[in-house]
């Protein structure tokens, strides 16, 4: 039987694992950190190999090396794996609340329902008296691909969070004194973490530039393999900024510093719209410090880099200022370790607190047995209890016989009043079903109109910067909108084509990718630029994969 005073916690990331044992405190608060080990899983980073096999040999490899037995486990899946959505619903009592937000939930995952698992947490109210709800989802196959890795590992999933909630618990609960909006900023491996936290609100993205976009780069530069390149990266690796660079004494160095920069530079254009659009959709303010965390992070001048270009305080997350760390662990081991375990920490405290957000994504089937196993020593209970009630039913019966027979003739009696009753409720039934189609019809209508606010976000989302929308119109054809067609201007200084494409085809490719248009969109016009002229103009035609009916 595992001990109910310790309990693991596991993050698993795309290059690297994270597995620490928590002792529980006996006078209450957050646990001890006692033991923990961070290995890597030995899969070449752009792989779209099956990494099951890696991630039980990795998880086995440190519970070995680092003498951590079984027990409970919290466990976190990358923010890359998930599908955050941020929806607001009218204010309605909290009765409502699930019901509501589980139409949403069938809106706004890019999946049958069926075929996810899903959560959500409800944010603070708006001063318009609106619910703010982050819903989040990932598809049961990607959930049980680690679930199921966990196990063969001989461990037991109790809650299955995503890596950038439990980062936002570990701010929430190490910086208490938080009193200004603060952006955290986790660069892993395949993709980078933005979390806003600002009061009681949060919102988070992932940005799919990340470690190893420069392992790619370096690799391509050098003509070796990934795993050469991302050796040269940790040797050689930093942030070249004003124009400095490693030198000539070392022609190596120097020119995997310009291709870091680049990379950087390429994260900081999507951090920086990441901002624009919590500022502008989410009504946030923008960040007036910045937490650097995850393995990409440490590359050096990173903070420097940031600190610069977004003119705001930047600093390393402290995942221990307020959790302690035992005295067996190496201080200095540790403090090298900070920025791969906020995760862990923030998982740590849902073992032992009530946090902030508590999302759970447990496949159905682990929840199916979790509750058989619960019910099982109620099973021989109620063996027992059924041979009872058979016995009681038995001598029940009997004497229900005798009291049957003498009150059948009121029974007869009352059939005749049943019988007049039967009419009305026909036509309550009739009544019943004339309503259900008025509030089919509404649902109807609701559904259309939560489409043409994602249709508008999706465009925006991909407009550069310097560009912005001067109309837009919906393509009908008969009853149906098959498509929409917009207008847009840029600044020419601003929209510089790069390469063989314009900026507007570049657009137009983005578009055409989204999950909500087909790659039928076509660029409908496009003057030329002509000298002098401070403005480009253009006009793109989408084609809808799921036309929207007109009523």
């Amino acid at each position: 039987m595992f001990s109910p005073d310790r309990f693991l916690c596991l993050d698993v990331g795309a290059s690297k694992l994270a597995l620490a044992e928590f002792k529980v405190n006996p006078s209450g608060g957050a646990p001890t950190l006692v033991r923990y080990g961070i290995g890597p899983l030995e899969i070449e980073g752009n792989s779209e190999a099956d990494s099951s096999a890696y991630i039980v040999s990795a998880i086995r490899d440190l519970m070995r090396e680092h003498g951590i037995k079984p027990g409970p486990m919290l466990m976190a899946l990358s923010g890359q794996a998930v599908f955050p959505r941020y929806v607001k619903l009218p204010p309605v009592s909290r009765d409502k609340v699930e019901q509501m937000v589980r139409y949403e939930a069938e809106q706004n995952v890019p999946f049958p329902i069926n075929e996810v698992v899903w959560d959500y947490q409800l944010i603070e109210d708006d001063l318009s008296g609106e619910l703010n709800v982050m819903l989040v989802a990932v598809k049961i196959e990607n959930v049980k691909q680690i679930t199921d890795c966990v196990q063969a590992a001989d461990l037991e999933p109790e809650v299955v969070d995503v890596a950038p909630m439990a980062l936002y618990n570990s701010v929430r609960y190490n910086y208490p004194d938080m009193d200004r909006c603060t952006m955290v900023l986790d660069i892993g491996a395949r993709s980078s973490n933005l979390i806003f936290i600002e009061d009681k609100r949060i919102f988070s993205r992932s940005i799919p530039v990340a470690g190893n976009a420069i392992t790619t780069e370096i690799a391509k530069e050098f003509d070796i393999p990934f795993a050469e390149a991302e050796e040269l990266k940790r040797e050689h690796a930093f942030v070249a900024f004003g124009g400095v660079y490693a030198g000539a004494d070392n022609e190596i160095a120097d020119r995997i510093s310009k291709i870091v920069r680049n990379v950087i530079t390429r994260l900081h254009a999507e951090v920086n719209r990441s901002i624009n659009f919590y500022r502008s959709q989410q009504g946030g303010s923008p960040p007036q410090a910045v937490l650097l965390a995850g393995g990409g992070s440490i590359i050096p001048h990173t903070d420097t880099f940031f600190r610069e270009k977004l003119k705001v305080d930047v600093d390393y997350l402290n995942p221990f200022q307020t959790i302690e760390v035992g005295a067996e662990i190496d201080a200095d081991r540790i403090n090298g370790d900070f920025h791969l375990l906020g995760e862990v920490t923030g998982l740590a405290l849902r073992h032992t607190l009530t946090c902030p957000v508590e999302i759970n994504l447990m496949p159905p089937d682990i929840l199916a047995k979790k509750v058989f196993r619960r019910r099982q020593p109620y099973f021989a209970l109620a063996g027992v209890a059924l041979m009872l009630t058979l016995l009681c039913w038995g001598i029940y019966f009997h004497q229900m016989r005798k009291t049957v027979e003498g009150k059948r003739e009121l029974v007869y009696d009352s059939i005749g009043h049943l019988s007049s009753l039967d009419g009305d409720l026909k036509r309550v039934s009739q009544d019943k079903e004339t309503k259900q189609e008025t509030l089919d019809a509404l649902l109807r209508v609701a559904e259309t109109r939560t489409q043409w606010p994602l249709i508008l976000e999706s465009i925006y989302n991909e407009f550069a910067e310097g560009m912005w929308l001067t109309s837009f119109r919906p393509v009908v054809t008969g009853n149906m909108v098959t498509g929409v067609e917009f207008s847009g201007r840029g600044f020419v200084d601003k929209l510089q084509d790069s390469g063989s494409i314009s900026v507007v085809e570049d657009l137009k490719n983005r578009l055409a990718e989204n999950e909500l248009f087909t790659e039928q969109s076509r660029i409908v016009r496009e003057p030329p630029v002509l000298p002098g002229v401070a403005v480009r103009e253009f006009t793109i035609s989408l084609v809808l994969k799921n036309p929207i009916r007109v009523n």
